[in-house]
């Protein structure tokens, strides 16, 4: 999400809504899954959404958040994010070609909860830039996440995330940032990806859910909107990557409420 004056106030979620996020947290990781297999050279992005579309609700009986979310609404069901697109790329009528790089960012509300988070894909044979970029980008995700416990601050996710995407020689986009979910799809509080004084004044409590969703960029932070007012791009046209996760503070530490069996041992990719 974009970073805004947004209210503050972070809400402590219930046994219920708890489980009622579990529900919707596997949801959005299985279209993830469900749609590994179509992303291949040849095939639109707006193919994609049609197929996540589709599935969303026909099989999994929920709603794909993004569809029409917003000012201007978003006109697609999902987010793909190709090569130098930092984050909400609009599915359109491109073809996939080898080497790309793509993010695709699926959010779907059941029973009124939202699960929400993003994958990176390679097309075909990954370059080497690309599939760099995107492995360390996965890594500041983790990092982020193994900072979140009760007691913690929201400053230790952006210090750590900061600090390992600069060893990189990469930057840290600043303009967008994790979020806030549950009922509503962006609430309090904002997680920024880099270190913010600001940042240590909140204190991560059992209850809370929110999203680290890291915009990692090869080469300079800045970024520009297309007139689309949807579309961020690097403004040095250089590769972009994001990997997202929705995460619960627990009693013991996090759960990640969007985890994929494909990451069952993801502490060791670290």
């Amino acid at each position: 999400m974009a970073k805004t004056q947004r209210d503050q106030t972070i809400t402590i979620k219930t046994a219920d809504e708890i489980a009622k996020m579990r529900v919707a947290g596997k949801l959005a990781a299985d279209v993830l899954d469900m749609i590994a297999e179509h992303v291949k050279p040849g095939i639109t992005t707006d193919e994609l959404d049609k197929i996540c579309h589709d599935y969303i609700v026909n099989v999994q009986q929920a709603i794909p958040a993004p569809l029409n979310y917003g000012t201007p609404p978003f006109p697609k069901s999902i987010c793909t994010s190709l090569n130098n697109v930092v984050c909400h790329g609009i599915p359109g009528d491109k073809k996939l070609k080898n080497g790309d790089a793509l993010n695709i960012d699926i959010t779907v509300i059941k029973d009124g909860y939202h699960g929400d988070t993003s994958k990176m894909f390679h097309v075909g044979e990954p370059t080497i830039a690309g599939k760099r970029l995107s492995h360390v980008t996965q890594q500041c995700m983790y990092l982020g996440i193994l900072q979140v416990r009760p007691g913690a601050t929201f400053g230790e996710i952006g210090k750590v995330i900061q600090k390992h995407a600069h060893a990189y020689n990469y930057s840290v986009v600043e303009e967008f940032c994790g979020h806030g979910i549950g009922s509503r799809f962006h609430e309090a509080p904002q997680i920024l990806h880099y270190y913010s004084k600001d940042s240590d004044k909140i204190i991560m409590e059992a209850g809370m859910i929110f999203t680290i969703e890291p915009m990692i960029n090869q080469g300079k932070r800045h970024l520009k909107i297309l007139p689309d007012q949807w579309t961020a791009v690097t403004k040095d046209h250089k590769l972009s990557a994001q990997w997202e996760h929705t995460v619960l503070v627990t009693e013991e530490g996090f759960e990640i409420l969007t985890l994929r069996a494909e990451e069952a041992n993801w502490r060791a990719s670290l």
